[in-house]
């Protein structure tokens, strides 16, 4: 009876070890199951990806898994997840791996792959000095779409045992899951992205149109840019207005902000040029290593992309923004939506100038018509009221009495001429709203404003529309805007003061700051003056440069001006 109780044993442990083999299955697969639910129900991609390599890690019993994302090249990693590793561990490892060794073989030929010993491998080379051990390895593809989209790194199996059959077939199902709740991720991503522009354009669109200053919108569209792509660093840069092949930096968010205000790029050896000239986007993997960008500004010295403000044909600015050296660059996914909400500001952009340009049109006309009524109906009336005291003068037998009354047809012929020299300056297009001093100096105060941080004073005294030629309007709005850029650039003042007289006979600018003064010395800034001089010189003028007694510059710029005065009735 021996023999026949030895086979019994036998088989109870045979039937034992099924047992617990089936228990073991129905385990592993719940935790697939559970696993598989886990990541799908992530819609944050970083979310998923994180859940799938810590599934992955419990799934196989190993002890360090990574997942790493191919980037736009197909050749290396542009991200790279891990777990097993401590933050001590990674910053004495150094750099993520970009995808050599044998990470790369997954790259280069994405099909599962198992080792017993990772050195074993032809492909294997480059370990880190402070890199842990590790001796079994597997990794298989993630596919999107029948895209792969990266591959998942397995190594040292607890226990040290090897990964086997069913170790793969799990992780290649798990690897399939993976890829659905990845695409799912994307697309949310994308659609909230889309959203987010959206709501950006809309909301660049509203202020526009509401009449908001085009200097604090622009601002908005920087700063809009930068929440929604992350980038370290965003300008908008619009071209000169003289038509010169250069653009100016007119908003900016980020790191060296304020030395970047203001700077002038020009259209050749700069990225935001190339897309100025192009009327296209322009890509930069790195702004510091990039001929295109060899003579622009390099704060932040990763990728970049610079996106033209198209509005029809016209090229009206150009959206650039850049990463850190090291992040990821930029995606087709984001240069699409990115270009659209561009093209949507540069087309509000029109609009509200096409607006301010009707109303003007409407301004114009009524200006016209006070001009006709001024002229038809009140200098006739003063005119023929002056002829009738001057008729009635010689009935006047008393001195005193016709003193008074030459003295009120003196003030009448005065007042017809001030009268005559505003329809003068009504109808006249050169001295038009849109061209007139008043106009240009408040525009040129806005803009340097955006320069400064901060809104200079402004006092406007006399006749600066009816009684300033335009060649005169161009060279003071071009004074006040250098003498302005000068005190953003060198000063360091808290407080500006314009003021802008015409006392009848003479044209004063004067422009005072509180900041460090001018030390002697600065080249660029003489240069800037001597120009400042040359034009009072053309109009017989002077240009003086005092300190006031409180610290700080005065700039005072002053000409004499012609008499404009109208003749005749």
């Amino acid at each position: 009876m021996r023999l026949p109780q030895l086979r019994l044993d036998e088989l109870l442990e045979e039937l034992q070890a099924r047992i617990d083999a089936a228990r073991g299955t129905r385990d592993r697969v719940h935790s697939l199951l559970e696993a598989v639910m886990s990541v799908g129900r992530e819609l944050d991609l970083e979310h998923v990806l994180r859940r799938i390599v810590e599934a992955a890690v419990v799934l196989v019993d190993a002890r360090y898994g990574a997942l790493g994302v191919i980037g736009p090249d197909g050749r290396t990693l542009s991200q790279f997840l891990t777990v097993g590793l401590s933050e001590e561990h990674i910053r004495a490892i150094g750099p993520y791996p970009s995808g050599h060794g044998i990470l790369g073989e997954l790259i280069r030929h994405p099909e599962p792959l198992r080792l017993s010993r990772i050195s074993a491998h032809p492909a294997s080379y480059g370990f880190p000095a402070e890199h842990p051990p590790m001796g079994s390895f597997m990794g298989v593809p993630i596919r999107v779409r029948e895209q792969v989209f990266g591959n998942l790194y397995l190594a040292e199996k607890r226990g040290g045992a090897d990964f086997e059959d069913e170790d793969e077939e799990v992780l290649s199902t798990l690897a399939v899951a993976a890829g659905v709740a990845i695409d799912n991720a994307r697309l949310y991503e994308e659609s909230t992205r889309r959203e987010r522009w959206l709501r950006a354009g809309a909301e660049v669109t509203n202020r526009l149109m509401s009449g908001s200053r085009p200097a604090d919108v622009i601002g908005l569209i920087a700063e809009r840019a930068k929440e929604i792509t992350c980038a370290d660093l965003v300008t908008v840069s619009l071209p000169l207005p003289e038509g010169e092949p250069a653009l100016t930096v007119e908003a900016v968010l980020g790191e060296g902000a304020e030395e970047l205000r203001g700077t002038v790029l020009p259209a050749d050896g700069t990225l935001a040029g190339s897309a100025y000239v192009s009327g296209r986007p322009v890509l930069s993997a790195g702004l510091a290593a990039d001929p295109a960008n060899s003579a622009g500004p390099c704060r932040a010295t990763g990728p970049a992309v610079a996106v033209p403000l198209t509005s029809g044909d016209a090229v009206r600015g150009v959206l650039l923004l850049a990463r850190a050296k090291g992040r990821a660059p930029f995606t087709r996914e984001e240069t699409d939506p990115l270009l659209a909400f561009a093209g949507q500001a540069a087309v509000a952009m029109e609009l509200s100038e096409r607006r301010a340009d009707a109303a003007q049109i409407a301004v114009l006309e009524d200006r016209d018509r006070i001009a006709r009524d001024l002229h038809d109906l009140a200098i006739q009336r003063l005119f023929a009221t002056g002829m009738t005291l001057q008729s009635a003068d010689r009935f006047i037998d008393h001195p005193e009495a016709a003193e008074r009354v030459q003295r009120a047809v003196d003030d009448l012929d005065e007042t017809i001429k001030i009268i005559r020299s505003t329809i003068f300056g009504l109808r006249s297009r050169e001295t038009a709203p849109q061209h007139g001093l008043r106009t240009r100096v408040v525009q040129t105060v806005g803009e340097g404003g955006a320069l400064l941080g901060f809104a200079p004073s402004l006092r406007m005294e006399g006749l600066l529309d009816t009684q300033v030629p335009r060649e005169v309007t161009e060279d003071v709005a071009a004074v006040l805007g250098e003498a302005l850029a000068n005190v953003a650039r060198h000063a360091r003042a808290r407080s500006v003061d314009v003021a802008v007289v015409n006392d009848g006979r003479r044209l004063t600018l004067t422009v005072t700051d509180n900041g460090a003064g001018m030390p002697e010395g600065e080249g660029g800034r003489r240069s800037g003056l001597r120009n400042l001089g040359e034009r009072a010189d053309r109009h017989g003028g002077r240009l003086l440069l005092t300190a006031p007694p409180g610290g700080g510059t005065t700039l005072t710029w002053s000409i004499p001006l012609p008499d404009r005065s109208p003749d005749g009735p």
